[in-house]
């Protein structure tokens, strides 16, 4: 299914959460096409959030070959869509684990648009050799994804709710973790250490930003298609069906939208009594 052609599982709301209309929006990692950045982007978006993008600035010859077809430009391209959902957009290209950098990007977004109301913590850390046993991964790789998905995030998030409290307006935190922190698949060590320990985080941090009226939860992923899969061949075969019907009760993968949407939820007034959950959207399959 092509992300931006939605079927009718995945059909647009249009504006139904009017209450966020003219805040602000931090997205990290959202420059992929077929990715669950871009759509909590854009369906926030919708709603008229203003939105910060960020992304690390790709080599084009490292895009996906869908990519490079359609002529895709990574947050730019996003950028683009941002604006004709009738929102503004601020694409940086940005180093989550890097405070300077991450600094810079809160210095950005306030200078831009006055104030940060919401924070999606979405980047993570490209696949690679970290999908190895334990015996035989190396610490670098080790620390390279943890320095994205955990370290990141944390920085994001202190960097953001120190912001938010100095305005005095609350605000939200999402943190995008994986149903892969509640499992225990072989090769992925690094991985799921580093969702495990952002669901803790995030609770910790729910506690600690509840009197300054700042909301933080995990929303964790289940089978999404986007290029992720890709990359780990397993969106691929004519197994591929089977395997989805196998491991999701409902039958089918997610899109994206689905996480998109619950997010929006989280960070409009509907969710305003809802702080430190780790919340799976994933067709049921985390207890199957």
């Amino acid at each position: 299914m092509d992300a931006d052609k939605p079927t009718d599982r995945s059909a647009h709301r249009g504006r139904w959460c009017p209450e966020l209309k003219g805040k602000c929006a931090i997205v990290t990692g959202a420059g992929r096409f077929r990715s669950i950045g871009r759509q909590i982007a854009l369906e926030l978006a919708r709603q008229g959030v203003n939105i910060v993008l960020t992304g690390t600035g790709r080599d084009p010859s490292r895009f996906p070959s869908e990519e490079r077809e359609i002529g895709w430009n990574d947050i730019t391209s996003v950028a683009a869509e941002v604006k004709a959902a009738g929102a503004d957009a601020l694409p940086l290209v940005s180093d989550v684990g890097d405070p300077r950098s991450v600094d810079g990007v809160m210095a950005a977004a306030i200078d831009r648009f006055g104030g940060i109301d919401v924070l999606i913590n979405n980047a993570g850390a490209a696949i690679g050799a970290d999908r190895a046993p334990v015996v035989e991964l190396a610490v670098e790789e080790w620390n390279r994804v943890l320095r994205v998905n955990l370290d990141g995030a944390f920085l994001m998030s202190r960097a953001a709710a120190q912001a938010m409290i100095a305005r005095g307006k609350g605000g939200a935190i999402v943190n995008i973790s994986s149903i892969g922190s509640r499992q225990a698949i072989a090769r992925s060590a690094a991985y799921t250490a580093s969702k495990a320990a952002l669901n803790a985080l995030s609770r910790v941090m729910a506690v600690e930003l509840a009197p300054h009226d700042i909301r933080v939860n995990a929303v964790l992923p289940g089978l999404v298609k986007t290029s992720r899969l890709a990359e780990l061949d397993l969106s691929k075969g004519d197994q591929w069906d089977a395997f989805v019907k196998s491991y999701v009760p409902l039958g089918v993968a997610g899109d994206g939208s689905e996480i998109a949407w619950m997010c929006t939820f989280l960070c409009s007034d509907m969710g305003r009594w809802i702080t430190g959950q780790d919340i799976c959207v994933d067709g049921g399959s985390t207890w199957h």
